[in-house]
């Protein structure tokens, strides 16, 4: 019988032990759904902000703003969504208007692979090299805001996308990140991409698209309707406006949205 007691205590030490070892279960998740754009920088920010809130955790989405748009409307879990473009923002009919905001601006530019083989100078090079087909681009799927950005800069120059995608010349990425992904590796000639993602992936920028080319690119946020804990959604949205977070923003590019 003292045996069995013993032997009783010694397990039960032992589970307390486990559980003292083990992972607390955080007291609130935050879900966040971020434009592939800001994987680098809002994962560290995101990282800060569970630090100066304990017990909170924060798990976010990384893709193109048309997907997370897309995921949202059919139901996903989402307290905060930063969308690279207003279009994608305007289209959801859940955004909690008294806590909506535009966050940041970043800038749409022309990226070559190292060395730059094809030696492409600017956007007008690219423009007049791309209509003669002796050019290869990578760019953004028409339902993603570095997609849109690229084909409001091609009425600019007075191209026409299908036909040089019949031609050969057009390669797509389903967000800012595969497109960069593309330029890196050298499987295009050059890609328009975000500044951001050209400065994470260490690309050689040639120009930088003009507000006339393609507009301002501003990255919006929004708490929705459907959080389950708004209040401290806004605290993270307040927290990425911060001294500290704007640092971080602003290392790879970013600037705050005037």
């Amino acid at each position: 019988m003292k045996r069995i007691s013993v032997w009783l205590l010694t397990a039960a030490m032992l589970l307390s032990l486990c559980a003292c070892g083990g992972k607390a279960e955080p007291a609130a998740t935050l879900t966040v759904f971020a434009a592939a754009s800001l994987q680098e920088t809002l994962t560290e920010i995101s990282t800060a902000f569970e630090a100066a809130h304990k017990g909170v955790e924060v798990v976010c989405n990384f893709d193109s703003s048309g997907t997370l748009k897309t995921q949202i409307e059919s139901g996903a879990v989402c307290d905060v969504f930063i969308s690279a473009a207003q279009k994608q923002m305007d289209e959801l009919d859940c955004v909690a208007e008294d806590r909506h905001m535009d966050l940041l601006e970043n800038k749409v530019v022309l990226a070559v692979p190292d060395g730059n083989p094809a030696a492409v100078v600017d956007f007008a090079d690219m423009a007049a090299r791309l209509a003669s087909g002796e050019l290869f681009l990578a760019m953004g799927n028409a339902d993603v805001p570095v997609g849109q950005y690229t084909q409001k800069i091609f009425a600019h120059f007075g191209l026409d996308e299908a036909t040089l995608a019949a031609d050969g010349c057009l390669t797509y990425g389903a967000n800012a990140k595969e497109v960069t992904i593309h330029v890196a590796e050298a499987m295009a000639d050059c890609g328009v991409v975000y500044s951001t993602d050209a400065v994470s992936a260490h690309l050689t920028v040639v120009d930088t698209a003009t507000e006339a080319m393609c507009g301002r690119v501003i990255y919006p946020a929004a708490v929705l309707t459907a959080s389950q804990q708004p209040e401290l959604a806004q605290k993270f949205l307040d927290f990425c406006r911060s001294e500290a977070a704007m640092e971080i923003f602003t290392s790879v590019g970013f600037a705050p949205a005037v």
